[in-house]
């Protein structure tokens, strides 16, 4: 159990059913009435944030969310099989939990787990990755406009925008968090 006077950045906590994380926290001492905790949390399943106000003496059960570093196997239309390098241990995701930004992960891949109780609720993929150009149009010389650009297809069947001097087979490095083009891999 902690008390809400125990607050602090990063706590993660369940209450009414729900597990919340800590990512603002001031502790209020007014002059007239009694001393309460003013709080900005998350929503750890869902990711809303809200702002909330508690009694220094309330408690709460404390929240183990357990991150493990797994590598991504296949899918199979809607499950997507991840498994744990140490243990060997294979989980199903549901494609529902995945975020936009997997659409850049392939085969091997080492992702971060998060779940609560067993239940997964987020798969973080690596913040860069290296994938190679399967499509693209060929650049022409003398195409010279500052910051152009054009549509790459990935290995991974993902789209991005790159500089028109890529060409097919060429090592990119991409930020999954944006989806942007960084800059091309050293192979």
């Amino acid at each position: 159990m902690i008390s809400a006077g125990d607050f602090r950045n990063g706590i993660t906590f369940e209450m009414e059913g729900t597990v919340y994380q800590i990512i603002e926290f001031q502790h209020v001492k007014p002059g007239k009435g009694a001393a309460f905790v003013r709080t900005k949390v998350r929503n750890v399943i869902t990711g809303a944030v809200t702002e909330r106000t508690f009694s220094p003496t309330e408690k709460f059960e404390n929240a183990f969310v357990e991150r493990r570093e797994m590598a991504y196997l296949y899918n199979d239309g809607t499950l997507y099989y991840f498994m744990d390098n140490e243990t060997f241990e294979q989980i199903p995701v549901d494609a529902s939990k995945l975020t936009d930004s997997f659409k850049f992960v392939k085969e091997n891949m080492v992702c971060r787990i998060a779940s609560y109780k067993g239940e997964v609720f987020d798969v973080e993929p690596p913040n860069f990755v290296e994938l190679v150009v399967t499509s693209t149009e060929p650049g022409f010389a003398g195409n010279t406009a500052q910051g152009a650009t054009k549509t790459a297809e990935l290995e991974t069947g993902a789209s991005i925008q790159v500089p028109l001097f890529i060409e097919n087979g060429e090592l990119l490095k991409i930020d999954t968090r944006t989806g942007e083009y960084l800059s091309r891999a050293k192979g």
